[in-house]
């Protein structure tokens, strides 16, 4: 079992940037593909982007591409969101696939493990 924990979250105006952690404890002997989604209320939960493995390929929808970037370092993974924008407001979660999985992939689905979140508020 792979336990979340996400930090990086807060209050920022339009066209800020911020960056999301998440480190993740517990089985980090094998490598697997991690992600970050989002939930606004009232709003299902919506893929924001993800990263294989070996960190070499990821995967955005199109909202945010070109504003945000998933990179990580080993078993730690961070979201760089440049160019906020309110509608960007929600919570922010990461998440694992199984060890042994390592295919970036946006299918909320495939995550096995997920974080408690962190809120993300952009203002106008």
């Amino acid at each position: 079992q792979v336990q979340l924990v996400e930090s990086g979250g807060g209050l920022v105006t339009a066209r800020d940037s911020l960056r999301l952690s998440c480190a993740a404890s517990g089985n980090t002997s094998s490598k697997y593909a991690m992600g970050w989604f989002r939930q606004a209320p009232g709003k299902e939960r919506e893929f924001v982007a993800s990263i294989s493995g070996n960190g070499k390929n990821t995967e955005y929808p199109d909202f945010v591409k070109g504003r945000f970037t998933i990179s990580r370092d080993g078993n730690t993974v961070y979201l760089q969101m440049d160019s906020l924008e309110p509608a960007d407001t929600a919570i922010y979660y990461c998440a694992a696939r199984r060890p042994g999985q390592h295919t970036a992939t946006p299918l909320r689905t495939l995550y096995r493990s997920w974080g408690q979140g962190t809120q993300v508020t952009v203002s106008s």
